[in-house]
């Protein structure tokens, strides 16, 4: 029977800590991997993972938690570095390893895998094998292996990635038995979701036990702050009517301009006037950002809604941008710009909320988690694009700028949204009733976007939405709602320039 027979029974829905200094670090002693071992048991850890045989030794006589051993070698002849040979095994086995754990890919080796398998299990050891993926998870299932282990994946070959494999781990939980999910859990929502995707058991390492790894972590996180924090940002805010241009640097509006939305949006003449905008800026900025009214994907620019902003399908703007101005560039759909602007200094600062722009158009952006939410298709947050049980219009034609003037011209009353504003406060009727009106549509709207999300703070801005007789017009209908379905609205702090700090802000990572 293995030594430890009763591993895999307790090692299920445990923490593995892998004690594995920089090599030749100075962390890198027997010493230390001790203390790493002993603090890893003392908060919790079920198993250790350890390489080398001394330091194997040193650990089994120190910590009375179970070891899985290995040995890393760097041959001339094959790329495989984790107990490739038989020696190896011996020395591990000696040394009071309770799992060996070997390199399963399917590359060339000194020792077929097999072999090696047969040697664990003769001294009376479990073996683990350290797999890339799912066809050889199958063929180490096959062979005998106590253990299937995702180690491997994206280490044999091109780039490697960022995220785990969670793919991979479900693929092992499917053959059964033991799965070790190893490779990137550097943070303990990652462990959790490796568990939630089939693991039987999680093993981290850099992200405890490689001091540098972690300080490098952390050194890049606060200098790309920093970087993002004097960085000067051209950034664009195209709309349906007007087109902003504005220098910020660390949410400071330096300098800005206004004009009207050039007509053939996405033409070459269209992008020779929005380059005009900049012209003496050039050389003030670090990098160029724009918030479009529209879809961003990719790169790529397309419309959501034609009547609002008619934008060439798939538009090339990121490129453009970038040509145009000679500088990194960034894009992404206004209101989400505008949702990243009053999370990061403005009414959201901090919360989970949803942003809804009422203008022109109807647009809108979610942050949940600190996270800007684009979505697949970019589309995330884009209530105006929602329509109704009954197949109706749109929200943003019902509900919009340009609704509410369509809605007055229908009436006989050829009226923009100024004029209907106006006549609003002077107590007219039919502007009153057309207003409601809309309000009624955008009222539903987002009691079901509560309803679906539960953000903590919906923030209100667009040229409408933050009009005060708008505002509590929509405040007296949401007040009807029971209270635990009402959303919790907040005008914009950051009022009209959202979009273009929201942009700023997001485009400064490219500096």
């Amino acid at each position: 029977m293995p030594r430890n027979s009763r591993f895999l029974e307790d090692l299920e829905g445990g923490l593995i800590v892998s004690c594995q200094p920089v090599d030749d670090g100075p962390m890198d002693s027997v010493a230390t991997i001790v203390a790493f071992a002993l603090a890893a048991r003392d908060a919790g850890a079920r198993a250790l993972r350890i390489e080398g045989a001394d330091n194997v030794a040193a650990t089994v006589a120190a910590c009375d938690l179970p070891v899985i051993g290995i040995v890393k070698r760097d041959l001339a002849d094959s790329a495989v570095r984790i107990t490739p040979l038989l020696e190896d095994v011996a020395a591990l086995a000696d040394a009071g390893a309770s799992v060996i754990a070997v390199d399963g890919t399917d590359r060339p080796r000194p020792v077929p895998v097999a072999v090696l398998l047969e040697a664990i299990h003769a001294r009376g050891c479990l073996a683990m094998a350290d797999l890339s993926n799912a066809a050889e998870a199958a063929a180490a299932k096959q062979m005998g292996f106590d253990i299937l282990g995702t180690t491997m994946s994206g280490y044999t070959g091109g780039e490697i990635p960022v995220r785990p494999d969670l793919d991979f781990v479900s693929a092992c939980r499917r053959l059964g038995g033991t799965v070790i999910a190893e490779g990137r859990y550097n943070a303990p929502h990652l462990a959790a979701m490796a568990m939630e995707a089939g693991a039987s058991a999680v093993c981290v390492g850099s992200a405890i036990t490689r001091t540098e790894h972690v300080t490098e972590w952390f050194r890049e996180a606060v200098e790309g702050a920093a970087r993002k924090r004097e960085a000067t940002v051209l950034a664009l805010d195209v709309g349906g009517s007007k087109t902003l241009a504005a220098l910020v640097r660390d949410g400071v509006i330096l300098d800005r301009r206004t004009v009207p939305t050039a007509q053939g949006v996405g033409t070459e003449e269209w992008f020779a006037a929005l380059a005009a905008l900049g012209t003496d800026w050039r050389g003030g900025f670090d990098v160029v950002g724009a918030a479009v009214t529209g879809l961003v994907r990719d790169g790529a620019w397309s419309a959501l809604n034609p009547r609002t902003l008619a934008i060439p399908p798939h538009t090339p703007l990121v490129d453009k941008l970038h040509a145009l101005f000679g500088a990194p560039a960034a894009a992404l759909n206004d209101a989400q710009a505008a949702a990243w602007g009053e999370y990061s200094r403005g009414a959201g600062r901090g919360l989970d909320m949803a942003f809804i722009t009422v203008s022109s158009g109807i647009g809108g952006g979610i942050v949940l988690d600190g996270k800007l939410l684009e979505g697949a298709r970019g589309l995330a947050g884009s209530l105006g694009q929602t329509v109704g049980a009954r197949g109706r219009e749109r929200l943003e034609t019902r509900a919009s700028g340009f609704a509410m003037a369509a809605s007055a011209e229908a009436i006989g009353q050829a009226a923009d949204t100024r004029e209907i504003f106006t006549a609003l406060e002077r107590g007219q009727s039919w502007a009153a009733g057309l207003v409601d009106a809309a309000i009624e549509e955008l009222a539903v709207a987002l009691l079901d976007l509560q309803r679906l999300l539960d953000p903590q703070v919906v923030v209100l801005g667009g040229g409408i939405g933050l009009l005060g007789p708008f505002r509590d017009r929509l405040e007296t209908r949401l007040a009807c709602e029971p209270e635990i379905m009402r959303p919790t609205i907040r005008p914009a702090a950051l009022g009209g320039d959202a979009g273009i700090v929201g942009i700023a802000d997001h485009a400064a990572s490219l500096a």
